[in-house]
C-alpha cells in the first residue's frame, strides 16, 4: 500500500489526513476526504480488507471538538452498537465450542433468568431482538446502567413485555446485558474481558469493550449531536434510556471504563475491519480458527424480515448482525452483514468477496440511521472492486 499524507480543505479549517491505501481504491480516499471537505467530519478512521489483507487504512482530523490535537494512527473512539456484532460473536464463539446452544433456553445457562414466564426463551431469541424485553419495566435509578449486577438481576426477575420469539424489536441496551450475562456464566468472564483474551488480543485487534488507563488516553472526544429531539416518553427507544445518569457524558472516564456492549465498545476502523474479517473469510484469520465455516454461516443466515417496532423500520435480520437491506444499504451483495452504531460507525462484512470494512467518527450525524459519511465511503468501496 502507499503512503498517504495531505490536507482536506473544509469552509472553517485544513483537515489533516493520513494512513495507506491500494492505489486501486483512490475513490474511498476520496471520498473520506469529500467528507470533511464537507464539514461532516471532526476526526475519523475507514479501514478495508480483502481477503484479511489491509487495502485501506485511512484516519484524519482532529481527536478534540476544538480541533487543537490530530488524530493519530492509534487514536480510538466509542463506536456506539457496532459493539452488539463484537458481543454477539462472543456468543457464537461459545457456540462453536459447544458450551452455548442457540436453541436451548437462556435459564440453562442463567438459572435466575428462569422467572416469570422466561423458562423457555431461547438464545436464538436474544440474538436476534425478539426476547421481549426491549428495555426495563422496572425504571431502577439513573446511572443504574452502570451496575452490571443491577441490570441483570432486573432482566432475570422481569416478565416479558410480550411473548418471546414472536415481535422483532431492536434491544437497544438490553441487549448487551443478555448477551453478557450468557457469556460470565458459561465462560466465567465478562464479556469485555473474554473477547480482549479470546479474539482480539491474539489477532491484534485494537477494540476494547471497558478501557483501561492507557487507553483512556488515546482516546477521541466523542461529540453528540446537540440537536436531538427528546422522544416520546412512552417509547421503546425512551424506555430503553431511563437507567442513564443525567446528564450522559460519553467522554466520562466512568462511561469509557465501564463494560456496556450494546454502546461502548472502543475502537478504530482498522480494527473493526479486522475483526469483520474473521467473519468475512469463514471464521480464519492469518492462520487462526476463531469460529467455524459452520458457526459463521448459522449467524448470518436470516432468522426474518419484518419491522422492527423499536426503531420502525424493516430489518433482515441475522443472529446478533443485520443483513443487507433497504433500510440497512452496505452494497450489492444480499449476503453482506454488519452492525452499525448510531451516530454513525459502521462494520460490515461481504463474505462473497471477502471483503471487511470499518468506518469509526468522532461526531454523531443527526439521524438515527445509516449516514450519507458511512454511505459515500461503501459506494466508493464498491466501485472500486
Amino acid at each position: 500500500m502507499e503512503k498517504i499524507s495531505a490536507c482536506a480543505q473544509g469552509c472553517e479549517r485544513s483537515y489533516p489526513v493520513a494512513g495507506r491505501l491500494d492505489p486501486r481504491f483512490a475513490p474511498v480516499w476520496e471520498a473520506f476526504a469529500k467528507n470533511f471537505v464537507l464539514g461532516e467530519e471532526i476526526g475519523a478512521s475507514v479501514a478495508i480488507a480483502i481477503g484479511g489483507e489491509p487495502v485501506v487504512d485511512l484516519w484524519g482530523g482532529y481527536r478534540d471538538a476544538a480541533c487543537t490535537q490530530r488524530w493519530l494512527e492509534d487514536t480510538i473512539c466509542n463506536g456506539m452498537s457496532v459493539g452488539k456484532g463484537v458481543a454477539a460473536a462472543c456468543i457464537h464463539v461459545l457456540v462453536d465450542r459447544g458450551l452455548v446452544d442457540l436453541d436451548a433456553p437462556v435459564a440453562r445457562y442463567w438459572p435466575e433468568f428462569a422467572a416469570n414466564g422466561k423458562a423457555g426463551l431461547l438464545v436464538r431469541w436474544v440474538l436476534d431482538h425478539r426476547a421481549g424485553l426491549p428495555h426495563l419495566t422496572d425504571d431502577l435509578w439513573p446511572g443504574a446502567i452502570y451496575e452490571w449486577q443491577a441490570m441483570t438481576t432486573a432482566l432475570a426477575d422481569q416478565a416479558p413485555i410480550w411473548e418471546p420469539g414472536t415481535r422483532p424489536a431492536y434491544h437497544i441496551r438490553t441487549f448487551g446485558f443478555l448477551v453478557g450475562e450468557i457469556v460470565r456464566r458459561v465462560a466465567g468472564k465478562t464479556l469485555g474481558t473474554f473477547f480482549r483474551e479470546e479474539i482480539a488480543r491474539p489477532l491484534g485487534i485494537d477494540f476494547h469493550i471497558g478501557l483501561t488507563e492507557a487507553e483512556i488516553a488515546r482516546c477521541a472526544e466523542f461529540v453528540a449531536r446537540p440537536d436531538a429531539p427528546a422522544p416520546d416518553p412512552d417509547t421503546p427507544f425512551a424506555c430503553a434510556g431511563r437507567q442513564w445518569p443525567p446528564p450522559l457524558d460519553y467522554n466520562s472516564d466512568q462511561f469509557r471504563r465501564a463494560e456496556i456492549p450494546f454502546s461502548n465498545g472502543h475502537g478504530n476502523a482498522r480494527s473493526v475491519a479486522r475483526f469483520y474479517s474473521i467473519l468475512a473469510n469463514r471464521g480464519t484469520l492469518d492462520g487462526v480458527q476463531v469460529l467455524g465455516p459452520e458457526t459463521v454461516e448459522r449467524a448470518a443466515a436470516e432468522q426474518y424480515a419484518a419491522k422492527d417496532v423499536a426503531m420502525c423500520r424493516t430489518n433482515r435480520q441475522a443472529l446478533g448482525f443485520v443483513l443487507n437491506s433497504p433500510a440497512f444499504p452496505i452494497g450489492p451483495s444480499g449476503n453482506a452483514f454488519g452492525q452499525s452504531g448510531v451516530g454513525g460507525a459502521m462494520g460490515m462484512c461481504d463474505p462473497d468477496r471477502g471483503l471487511a470494512f470499518g468506518y469509526v467518527q468522532s461526531k454523531m450525524h443527526p439521524i438515527s440511521n445509516i449516514g450519507p459519511r458511512v454511505m459515500r465511503l461503501i459506494d466508493a468501496t464498491y466501485r472500486c472492486l
